[in-house]
């Protein structure tokens, strides 16, 4: 699934991390991957597409927020 920006939706969510103020460890094995996830500085997320990407909070918690 690709977001608006014409990026994979898990690149969306790296940045929207990065943009939150959240250091982000990627990690992958896969080179096509691990080029992808390097890509997450050539476009910012819209304040209304932060917002959108927070809603989505299904009350998990993880230890990175």
């Amino acid at each position: 699934m690709y977001s608006l920006h014409g990026k994979p939706s898990a690149q969306a969510i790296l940045r929207w991390s990065l943009q939150k103020g959240v250091v982000v460890i990627q990690d992958s094995s896969n080179p096509d991957h691990i080029r992808e996830n390097t890509e997450l500085f050539d476009f910012a997320l819209t304040d209304e597409e932060l917002v959108q990407i927070k809603v989505l909070d299904r009350n998990e918690k993880h230890d990175w927020y």
